[in-house]
């Protein structure tokens, strides 16, 4: 039987409206306002597929739509038309309940900035979307401890995330998107902000947990280099896969 991709976009439309005003002048000398509404295409016909235990690499030139994807695929953004499939599922509700249920449940996000509260633990950070998701705090503690493990960090789950360096900041990130065993994980730029060694060893650490979770992952970079280490590239240009 043929596998079916975790991540599916589907034809996937994005526009934004731009409103502007010119002035006009007739004849008589009278100036008037007139307003105007033009819509701005950001994303065309957008498909692509990411399929268990693979870490797909997003490329292109600034502005061509990445980011713009990926809040799309992890529910954060709206879509002109087009479909999104998650894990099977086709998404069609607009409840913001049951979008922020279904990204709990599904996807796991690293952003370029870590975005980690410095007034809790490590293990704190790392346990927050299930905290979030009301679970016991006790047991919230001992899965972040699991997730930590994965990233090689256990031994700093006390700590404060001021005192850890960059890398194991991002490392930290990882294991936060993954405490929740999500099918996806959305990645952008992960390793934007660190120093090439460290960057590889983070790229290597994501792609090393995707394949043993059996995690779909989209990542976007500017990296070449390890875009090339990816299972899959997809370029973007204008808001085009090509």
């Amino acid at each position: 039987m043929a596998m079916l991709p975790l991540l599916e976009l589907k034809n996937i439309n994005k526009s934004f409206l731009v409103k502007s005003s010119e002035n006009i002048l007739f004849d008589s000398g009278k100036v008037s306002s007139r307003r105007s509404e033009v819509r701005i295409p950001i994303l065309k016909d957008v498909n692509l597929e990411i399929y268990e235990s693979e870490l797909v690499t997003l490329i292109g030139p600034s502005g061509s739509g990445k980011t713009t994807i990926l809040q799309i695929a992890g529910l954060l953004d709206n879509y002109d038309s087009g479909d999104i499939i998650i894990n099977k599922q086709k998404i069609t509700s607009n409840n913001d309940d049951v979008i922020t249920r279904l990204r709990l449940q599904n996807i796991g996000f690293i952003y370029q900035f870590h975005h980690l509260l410095p007034e809790f633990s490590v293990a704190e950070n790392v346990a927050m979307p299930l905290l979030i998701s009301k679970a016991n705090y006790n047991d919230a503690i001992k899965y972040a401890k699991s997730a930590l493990a994965m990233v090689e960090l256990e031994k700093y789950a006390n700590y404060k995330t001021s005192q850890l360096s960059g890398g194991q900041q991002q490392r930290v990130a990882i294991a936060r998107a993954i405490i929740n065993n999500p099918k996806i994980i959305l990645a952008d730029e992960p390793t934007g902000n660190l120093d090439s060694i460290i960057a590889n060893n983070i790229f290597n650490l994501l792609h090393s947990i995707t394949r043993d979770k059996k995690i779909a992952c989209l990542m976007v970079t500017h990296n070449l280099e390890l875009a090339n280490n990816a299972d899959r590239i997809i370029k973007i240009k204008d808001g085009i896969i090509i």
